[in-house]
């Protein structure tokens, strides 16, 4: 089956260069200009992974991505990015985005982070060996990809949910922070990759009663992170 990208990025010359890449690339492409028409072709369209630049005039990036989630849209999304600062890239990660890669981008990095979230999204949408995880005031239903907490639910990007996962396998054990680069998103010997940290903040302000000191995902400096139910 031939997977569908969702490209939803204002500025046409951008847009078509994108176009272009990934249907040579074997990819069925859809197209939109404005987040409120992004949101119309993903509840219509139901992609398999969604392209969401940030800076869209009306809807923006962070609303589109909200509402997208919000209307039961699993796929991944991608966010384009011409905002660099970690707390901007956390805020996407907090409303269900996935990854994230800045502009001006690399294409063979934009097109390695899709074939990653793309085999990624077949082991989210089947059933799961674990399908709940309980972590302090929190349930994780991982076959849903969602969170609840203190009577809400709250959605998970996969990148997010896969996390957790690895990390429940070894309650309490340190999980190599490379481990979780190279299982996840199939990076190999990036250290200075900041994906697994950004993600690992969003989690503690979903998980954590104060994120600033965590007590469920807690950093081994040096190592990696370890999981303490």
């Amino acid at each position: 089956m031939t997977a569908k990208i969702l490209v939803i990025e204002d500025e046409p010359d951008l847009a078509m260069g994108l176009r272009d890449n990934l249907e040579f690339e074997g990819y069925e492409v859809a197209i939109a200009h404005t987040g409120e028409d992004g949101l119309d072709l993903a509840i219509k369209e139901r992609p398999h992974c969604i392209l969401l630049d940030i800076m869209l005039p009306g809807m923006d990036g962070f609303e589109a991505c909200h509402a997208i989630r919000k209307n039961g849209i699993r796929a991944p999304i991608l966010m384009l990015t011409a905002l660099s600062t970690e707390v901007d890239k956390v805020k996407g990660l907090d409303l269900g985005a996935d990854d994230y890669i800045t502009k001006p981008f690399d294409l063979k990095e934009l097109m390695a982070r899709i074939r990653a979230a793309l085999r990624r999204f077949e082991p989210i949408v089947q059933p799961k060996k674990r399908k709940k995880l309980t972590v302090g005031k929190a349930t994780i239903l991982l076959d849903r990809s969602l969170l609840q907490i203190d009577g809400k639910d709250v959605p998970l990007g996969h990148y997010e949910t896969q996390i957790l996962e690895i990390l429940s396998e070894e309650p309490g054990s340190i999980i190599d922070r490379q481990h979780l680069l190279s299982e996840i998103w199939g990076l190999e010997n990036e250290p200075l990759n900041r994906s697994v940290d950004n993600h690992i903040v969003s989690l503690r302000r979903k998980i954590e009663d104060d994120p600033k000191v965590p007590r469920h995902i807690i950093t081994v400096h040096g190592f990696g992170y370890k999981l303490v139910k």
